[in-house]
C-alpha cells in the first residue's frame, strides 16, 4: 500500500495556513487543514491523479487542487508519496517549492 509522508516543509506551510485563517476564525482554520489532509488520502489509491508539473521533467512531481491551494507531491520510486508543500494559488511555485532530492 502507498504511504503518504508530510515533509517538514509541507508541515510548515500547513501551520502558516492555519495561523493565517485562524486570525479570523479558528474553527474554519481547523476545517481547512483537515480537508487538505483528507484530500491527499485519494493518493493512496490514485497516486497519479494530480497534474504533472512540467518544471521538473526528471521527477514525478504532481499537484492536487483544494480551493485556492495547490498540494504538491512527489511520487517516489517505491510508490510512496512525499507531500512537498501546500501553496496558495497566487504564489509562484518555482520560487517557493523546495524539491527534495
Amino acid at each position: 500500500m502507498v504511504r503518504i509522508f508530510w515533509t517538514d516543509e509541507s508541515k510548515k506551510w500547513l501551520r502558516e495556513i492555519y495561523e493565517y485563517i485562524s486570525l479570523d476564525n479558528e474553527k474554519i482554520a481547523k476545517k481547512v487543514i483537515s480537508e487538505i489532509v483528507k484530500k491527499t488520502e485519494i493518493l493512496k489509491t490514485f497516486s497519479e491523479i494530480g497534474h504533472k508539473l512540467q518544471d521538473f521533467p526528471n521527477r514525478n512531481i504532481r499537484m492536487l487542487l483544494y480551493g485556492n491551494y495547490r498540494i504538491v507531491y512527489l511520487i517516489k520510486l517505491n510508490s510512496d508519496i512525499d507531500i512537498l508543500g501546500v501553496y496558495h494559488g497566487a504564489l509562484d511555485l518555482k520560487k517557493h517549492l523546495k524539491v527534495i532530492e
